[in-house]
C-alpha cells in the first residue's frame, strides 16, 4: 500500500485525503443496498456471459458479474489457448492493443500490421474466419497505423455485424457470421470516413484516422477521429476531428457534431481572431460512452492542434479538452464541461467516461467519471452536466512565450483529490539515498518546476531547458482508462508518474509553419511522430518511438522521481473518496539490481506504463507492463488479482509478455475465461486466454 501523493498541493484538498483503509467502511455497503431497492441500474457491466463491446457494456465500467473466477484459484489458472498474430500482415506486430469482443461463443478483433479482423473460437481459440483490407498507399501514409484498439458488434436479432475503422479511415461493415462485407452497407460495404465530413480531406494523405473503435448503440454508429501527434505540426492549419453518427445498416450519415464550432454555432465566440476557422484536430481519438435510455453519447475531446503552442489559436477553444454530451439520434449539444481552458500541455481526454449510478448524500444520481492524464477524476451529473462536487476556476501562472495566448485560470475539482502526482516539486524527486536525491536536484536545476498547469517554457541552453511536468503527456490515465463496480460504486484506475519535458524550439527551415514546436535548445525540435503514427504494414522496421525528453532526466540511470511508477487507485464515488492505492508492477530489474541500492529494502515500485482494469463479482485484474526477470530467470509480466476491497494480492499468472491491450472475461459452456493481448519488445502480438483446469474424465 502506498500514503498520500506527495504531488497534491492544495492544503485544503491534502487534508482531507486519509491512509489506506483496510476494508470498506460500512457506509459504502449500506449505500449500495439502499441504492440496489430503490433503482434498477442501466449502467450494470457486460451481460450474459458476454463482452458485447469494448469497454464490456456501453458505459464503459470494465465489470463483469462472473465469479467463478476467485481469490481462491486464480492463481490456478492454466492457459486455454494462445493466437499469434504475425502472419495478419506483412511483418509481425509488437504493439497489440485491442480488446476483443465475445457474443455467441466467438471472440472478435483486430490484429496485426493491417489490421485484419479475426474471428476465434471462444473456446479453443481456432480461427474461422478473417478479413484484411490492403489499402497501398493511403494506408501506409496514415497517422494512426497497426492494429487499433478492436471493433463493434451490432445485431437486430437475427442479422449481425462487425464493423471497424481501418487504418487509412474507412467504416467497414462485416457480415459476423461469414466476415464477408456488407454490400448493402455505404458503398460495397464500405464508408470512406474522409468524404461528408463538412471539410475538405485529401483522399490519400489527409492526416486523419482512427484507433479506437466505433461504438454502435440504437441502430447508430458513431465515430471519432484522431490525428498526427500534435507536438511538432507541420501547419497550424488541421483537418478537424469531427465525430459522426452513421445508419447501421445503411452507412447514411445521420448527423455531425463539429468538435470546433462552424460559423455561428455555440462555442464560436472562445475562438479569437477567427481562428476556428484554421485550427484543426480537437477529435475524439479515445472511446466513446453512450446511455441509450437517456440517448445521450459522451465525447471525450483531444486539444487542438498545437499540444504545447496554441499561439494561432487564441481564446479558450470549444470543445478542446471538453467533455461533450450530445443526442444519440441527431448530435446535437446538450451540454459540455472544458476540463483544460486552452490547453497547451497535451492533456487531451484520453480515454473512455465510465457511466456511473451513484449516491450521495443520499440522492441517487446518474453520472459520469472522467478520468484523465493529469490524474485528476471529474465526475458530474451526466443528464445535465453539473458537477457533482464543486469545481473552482483559480488562477494559475502565466507564460512568457512569444505570442502565447493564456487563460487566467482552470478548472480545479475540489474531489476526488488527484490519484496520482501532477505537477513537479522537489519533494516529487527520487530519495532512495541522499546522494541520489542531490544528484536529482542538480539535474532539474537546469529546468522550471512547478504545480499543475505551469507553462512550457522557449528552451534556452543556459535554462530553463523546459517545464517538466507529472500528469501531463505521458502521465496519469491514458487511453485503457478505468473500471468500475455498479454493486460497490468504487471506480478502479491505473495510472504511470512519468515525467515529461515540455521545452520549445523554433522548427527546422521547411517543417512547420509553427513559430515553435516540441525540443529542447540542447537536442533541437522534435521530429518524429507520437504513438502508433510509423511503422505501417509495409514498413521493414519496428514503430520508432517519439523523441527523448530533453537530456536525459534519469539519476544514474534510474527514474527522476521517487515510485511508485505505477498505481492503482480505488475511489469511493459516493463519498468522493480515494479508499486504497497499490503500486501496481514489479519493480523494475534495473532498480532491483542498481548497485547504487544495494542492501536496501525497496518495496514494490510499480511500473509506468498504459495499463487496463479489469473488474468482476469477485476480483481486480491487471497485467503488468514491461518486463521483468523472475527468481527462475524467466522473463516476462504477470497478471495480477486484487481484493477489490483492500488491494491486497491474491494471486499472480505468470505471462511471457506484458499486457499491451485490456483484459475481458466471458462464460463459455460453464467455464470463465479471461482473455487479453500481450506484446512489447521484441515479442509480438499474441491473445492469450486462460481458464480453471478442466477435469479429465
Amino acid at each position: 500500500m502506498i500514503g498520500p501523493l506527495s504531488g497534491v498541493r492544495d492544503e485544503a484538498m491534502s487534508s482531507k485525503y486519509r491512509l489506506v483503509r483496510s476494508a470498506l467502511p460500512l457506509v459504502v455497503v449500506l449505500a449500495a443496498l439502499v441504492w440496489t431497492a430503490l433503482v434498477t441500474r442501466a449502467q450494470s457491466g457486460a451481460k450474459n456471459g458476454e463482452w458485447p463491446t469494448y469497454g464490456g457494456d456501453l458505459a464503459n465500467t470494465r465489470y463483469s458479474p462472473l465469479d467463478q473466477i476467485s481469490e481462491d484459484n486464480f492463481s490456478k489458472l492454466e492457459v486455454a489457448w494462445r493466437f499469434k498474430t504475425d502472419n495478419l500482415g506483412p511483418r509481425p506486430e509488437f504493439q497489440l492493443e485491442a480488446t476483443p469482443l465475445m457474443v455467441k461463443g466467438v471472440l472478435y478483433s483486430t490484429a496485426g500490421t493491417r489490421r485484419a479482423v479475426i474471428a476465434l473460437n471462444a473456446e479453443t481459440g481456432e480461427l474461422l474466419w478473417t478479413h484484411s483490407e490492403n489499402e497501398g498507399a493511403r494506408g501506409d501514409v496514415a497517422p494512426r497505423q497497426l492494429s487499433g484498439r478492436g471493433l463493434a458488434y451490432w445485431t437486430d436479432g437475427s442479422e449481425e455485424r462487425i464493423l471497424y475503422v481501418t487504418p487509412g479511415y474507412r467504416l467497414i461493415a462485416l457480415d459476423a457470421r461469414t466476415g464477408l462485407v456488407i454490400p448493402s452497407f455505404g458503398t460495397r460495404g464500405v464508408v470512406d470516413l474522409k468524404l461528408d465530413d463538412d471539410q475538405n480531406i485529401d483522399l490519400l494523405s489527409g492526416e486523419i484516422g482512427l484507433h479506437a473503435t466505433p461504438v454502435v448503440a440504437r441502430n447508430v454508429v458513431i465515430v471519432g477521429a484522431a490525428h498526427t501527434t500534435g507536438a511538432n505540426p507541420k501547419s497550424f492549419r488541421a483537418v478537424k476531428g469531427y465525430v459522426r453518427g452513421f445508419d447501421v445498416r445503411t452507412g447514411k450519415r445521420l448527423w455531425i457534431f463539429h468538435t470546433i464550432p462552424v460559423g455561428s454555432e455555440y462555442g464560436n465566440d472562445s475562438w479569437e481572431k477567427n481562428s476556428n476557422s484554421y485550427t484543426g484536430n480537437a477529435g475524439v481519438w479515445a472511446q466513446i460512452s453512450v446511455d441509450e435510455e437517456l440517448g445521450l453519447v459522451y465525447l471525450p475531446v483531444e486539444l487542438p492542434t498545437g499540444d504545447y503552442y496554441g499561439a494561432n489559436r487564441p481564446g479558450d477553444g470549444l470543445f478542446g479538452e471538453s467533455l461533450v454530451a450530445v443526442d444519440l439520434q441527431t448530435g446535437k449539444r446538450k451540454w459540455h464541461f472544458q476540463l483544460v481552458h486552452h490547453g497547451i500541455w497535451d492533456m487531451d481526454i484520453p480515454c473512455a467516461p465510465i457511466l456511473v449510478d451513484i449516491t450521495v448524500n443520499g440522492r441517487a444520481i446518474k453520472a459520469v467519471a472522467q478520468p484523465t492524464k493529469q490524474a485528476v477524476l471529474y465526475v458530474f451529473n451526466r443528464e445535465t452536466g453539473a458537477p457533482i462536487w464543486p469545481i473552482v476556476e483559480r488562477s494559475v501562472e502565466k507564460g512568457t512565450v512569444p505570442g502565447e495566448w493564456y487563460s487566467p485560470t482552470q478548472p480545479f475539482p475540489t474531489k476526488p483529490i488527484p490519484y496520482d502526482r501532477n505537477g513537479l516539486a522537489i519533494g516529487d524527486l527520487i530519495d532512495f539515498t541522499p546522494e541520489l536525491r542531490a544528484d536529482a536536484v542538480k539535474l532539474v536545476s537546469r529546468y522550471k518546476l512547478g504545480p499543475i498547469f505551469t507553462p512550457p517554457v522557449v528552451s534556452k541552453l543556459e535554462g530553463p531547458l523546459a517545464t517538466l511536468t507529472l500528469g501531463t503527456s505521458t502521465g496519469g490515465t491514458n487511453w485503457p482508462g478505468g473500471s468500475y463496480d455498479p454493486e460497490t460504486h468504487i471506480l478502479y484506475v491505473f495510472s504511470q508518474s512519468s515525467v515529461t519535458a515540455k521545452g520549445l524550439v523554433p522548427p527546422p527551415a521547411g517543417f512547420s509553419d509553427m513559430s515553435y514546436i516540441q525540443g529542447t535548445a540542447l537536442e533541437g525540435a522534435r521530429l518524429t511522430g507520437g504513438a502508433g503514427s510509423e511503422a505501417g504494414a509495409t514498413s521493414t522496421a519496428a514503430a520508432s518511438t517519439p523523441a527523448a525528453d530533453a537530456g536525459s532526466l534519469l539519476v544514474q540511470g534510474l527514474p527522476l522521481v521517487k515510485p511508485p511508477y505505477g498505481r492503482i487507485s480505488a475511489i469511493d464515488l459516493n463519498q468522493g473518496e480515494i479508499l486504497w492505492q497499490i503500486a501496481h508492477g514489479e519493480t523494475p530489474d534495473n532498480i532491483r539490481n542498481h548497485p547504487a541500492l544495494k542492501g536496501l529494502n525497496i518495496p514494490r515500485t510499480g511500473r509506468p506504463g498504459t495499463i487496463g482494469t479489469l473488474v468482476t463479482k469477485t476480483l481486480l485484474i491487471a497485467g503488468e507492463s514491461g518486463f521483468f526477470t523472475t527468481p527462475s530467470g524467466a522473463r516476462g509480466a504477470m497478471l495480477r488479482a486484487y481484493n477489490k476491497s483492500t488491494g491486497k494480492d491474491v494471486g499472480a499468472l505468470f505471462m511471457p509478455a506484458p499486457q499491451s491491450g485490456s483484459p475481458l472475461t466471458y462464460m463459455l459452456k460453464g467455464q470463465q475465461y479471461i482473455v487479453l493481448a500481450i506484446s512489447g519488445g521484441t515479442y509480438s502480438g499474441e491473445f492469450i486466454a486462460f481458464r480453471l483446469a478442466t477435469r479429465k474424465a
